[in-house]
């Protein structure tokens, strides 16, 4: 069954929140997927692995603590957000393989608009070349996968013809983001193998608000969106695309 897609227009984040814990809750085995995609007013996010400090001044903006992975993120006007209610047990695979499937749809889109999307060991979400946006050299802090006898597999090391069944290794060391920034933030949840929360691109937003936290936990972590690197797209546009490519790399 076709993945549901619901555009919500600009709405507050606690409702959205709650609304998205009550579906997930009230959900059954034939309950359809569905796709939430919005735009929130200006609030910064912190997931279960938050820190405090990492908010160092949040001002007027509100603050809430979400049951999603990760640190404090920012969202606000100009940023689409795409939320996945998946039955993961119904679309065969598991939460890595989640993940990566939104990675790749938030590449994919980049794409469309002549935009390079990277992957960087151990810093889920994806991030842009600063001085070459659409250049497509390869990082060398990009998450690899493991091959046991490269010489014998036929696949270049630290790529993969299998990218949904391969097995991506996160560093363990501190990413390194010299020459990068994040365009694209990730945070979910995963309740009786349903899936809420989602993932957040950046159109064109006032990246102010960034300055004042650490994005995702890290400290000078520069945060960019599309029109930042030139890119002149409108909202409706960008979600479109965004939540068709979502539907294509989220189907089993």
């Amino acid at each position: 069954m076709p993945m549901d897609v619901q555009f919500l227009g600009r709405v507050d984040y606690e409702p959205t929140y709650a609304a998205m814990q009550a579906f997930s809750a009230g959900r059954t085995e034939s309950t359809p997927d569905v796709l939430w995609v919005c735009e929130h007013a200006p609030v910064y996010t912190q997931g279960l692995a938050g820190k405090k400090e990492h908010i160092f001044n949040p001002g007027e903006i509100p603050v809430v603590a979400t049951n999603r992975g990760g640190q404090v993120t920012y969202h606000g006007p100009g940023q689409v957000v795409a939320y996945p209610l998946l039955d993961l047990k119904r679309a065969g695979y598991f939460v890595k393989e989640y993940v990566y499937r939104i990675e790749e749809a938030v590449i994919r889109t980049l794409l469309h608009f002549g935009v390079t999307g990277h992957r960087v060991a151990g810093a889920p979400g994806i991030y842009v070349r600063l001085d070459d946006p659409a250049g497509h050299a390869l990082l060398q802090q990009r998450p690899m996968k493991k091959i046991k006898n490269p010489e014998d597999s036929g696949v270049i090391p630290g790529l993969t013809r299998d990218p949904w069944i391969a097995e991506l290794v996160r560093s363990d060391k501190q990413p390194n983001f010299e020459g990068l920034g994040k365009i694209a933030a990730l945070g979910i949840k995963v309740s009786r193998n349903c899936t809420y929360h989602g993932v957040a691109l950046n159109v064109a937003m006032d990246l102010e608000p960034y300055s004042r936290i650490n994005p995702c936990g890290y400290a000078g972590l520069q945060t960019i969106d599309l029109s930042t690197i030139g890119v002149l797209a409108n909202m409706q546009e960008v979600a479109e695309v965004f939540s068709q490519k979502l539907a294509v790399y989220l189907d089993p």
